[in-house]
């Protein structure tokens, strides 16, 4: 795989839970092909890794995959009921925003910070 391929399999194994940054991804690449666990070659001016045969046996004597450990006891349902609110929160934030008059701008602005605060208070057992 290219390692941007892996970022995507990452937050698709993990549901979403765990998406590696490119900054910690390719240094970790270049380290395991410096120990000779991975290997590369370019296609199409990217690299495209493959593990070695050291790198097949350590992964295989290795922990669980880590994207196991990120997911688990995530409720993925509920996770999506929240990705979803909040991409709607946004979208009518956004539209205001650009359509709406000062006015209304101002009050949009204060709803989104007093709902902030409200979340906060949800934490704090308040009302």
């Amino acid at each position: 795989m290219h390692g941007y391929e892996m970022i995507q399999e990452i937050a698709e194994r993990s549901g979403g839970a765990w998406k590696p940054s490119p900054g910690s991804v390719y240094p970790t690449l270049q380290l395991l092909e410096d120990e000779g666990l991975i290997t590369s070659e370019s296609e199409g001016g990217k690299k495209l890794f493959s593990l070695t045969d050291s790198g097949r046996t350590a992964a295989d004597e290795g922990p669980d995959a880590p994207w196991e450990e990120a997911s688990r006891g995530v409720d993925f349902e509920a996770l999506s009921e929240i990705r979803q609110a909040g991409f709607g929160l946004m979208e009518a934030f956004g539209q205001v925003w650009k359509t709406g008059s000062k006015e209304q701008r101002e009050k949009a602005l204060a709803v989104i910070n007093e709902t902030r605060k409200k979340l906060y208070l949800i934490l704090a057992d308040e009302d």
